[in-house]
């Protein structure tokens, strides 16, 4: 060993002037000025990693949108249990949203934020005396319009939204699927049997049930089928809708439609394994990109809602 060897003196620098920087003080962030608007916050932003990715997906959406291209929602039903019913309900009906694909459970929230105004129940204090998803009128009312609008050729998410309009309930404003059957577009329901409270009450039908979610799939796949220069966003759902939305990426695939150029985006708490091969890598291989946006879907869904306002 010779640490006289390292001489620091003889190093090869370079100039800075000179360097390729990834930083500059121009897509730094600006200082918020109070009483600024929101079109203003927005331009504050840095333009970086997530800042850079959040602005990237609204620009997609308004794009595809000003080019009468698809935008599909895809989603768990956390989001209705954080409270962000009202601001999807607003871009369904500024036309933003042009499909909405959902979980079994979103169909008991929404429901019951339309009947009552509440929704979600403390789990952990109901479980241990059995009293866990007991509601009847949850029960009775979905499974009752499930069975009749499958008889009459109907899907699960068309058959919800028809019975909260033609209800009466006082929040029937409140409720997506509502919304979506007023501005006469797809909504659409994947359902894994057992998994919802609905599926314990006597009047669950399964033959209904799977008829009705069926149905939707193949709603769904044609929404797909038209994604060609639009996006999908998934929110919250990280196995049923990715699971849903690979299956029916193939059929479209396979029966000669051209689904390349499309805008992807998953937006959660965490990036799970599915959402992230499922519904951002494998699908825009082959063209298109995607966006991976993590965290607590209510701040950065209305901020992404937002942002889509302010751009239209």
């Amino acid at each position: 060993m010779n640490p006289q060897r390292i001489d620091l003196n003889g190093l090869k620098r370079y100039c800075l002037t000179y360097r390729k920087s990834k930083a500059t003080i121009e897509e730094a962030a600006k200082r918020h000025s109070k009483g600024a608007s929101f079109s203003d916050f927005i331009d504050s932003l840095p333009d970086f990693l997530a800042a850079k990715d959040l602005k990237g997906l609204a620009r997609s959406v308004i794009d595809a949108r000003s080019g009468n291209r698809p935008v599909i929602l895809t989603m768990g039903a956390h989001p209705i249990k954080v409270g962000l019913s009202p601001l999807i309900i607003d871009l369904i009906e500024r036309g933003v949203i042009t499909t909405f694909a959902t979980n079994g459970a979103s169909v008991i929230h929404d429901f019951e934020m339309s009947y009552i105004g509440c929704t979600s129940e403390d789990v952990a204090a109901e479980i241990d005396n059995g009293s866990f998803g007991m509601a009847e009128e949850t029960a009775r009312f979905i499974n009752k319009a499930i069975s009749e609008g499958v008889r009459r050729g109907l899907g699960i998410g068309t058959a919800i939204g028809e019975m909260i309009v033609r209800s009466g309930f006082k929040g029937a404003d409140d409720s997506i699927f509502a919304a979506c059957y007023k501005k006469g577009i797809p909504a659409t329901v994947h359902v894994a049997v057992g998994t919802d409270i609905i599926h314990m009450h006597p009047e669950a039908e399964g033959a209904a049930i799977g008829e009705g979610s069926l149905r939707d799939f193949k709603t769904f796949t044609e929404s797909v089928s038209a994604l060609e220069g639009g996006v999908l966003i998934n929110l919250g759902s990280a196995v049923i809708m990715p699971e849903v939305f690979l299956k029916a990426l193939t059929i479209v695939r396979n029966l000669g439609f051209v689904v390349n150029d499309l805008t992807t985006a998953n937006l959660d708490f965490i990036q799970h394994y599915r959402p992230t091969m499922n519904v951002l890598k494998r699908p825009t291989q082959r063209g298109g990109r995607h966006f991976a946006i993590t965290g607590h879907h209510e701040i950065m869904f209305p901020l992404l809602a937002a942002m889509i306002v302010e751009g239209l």
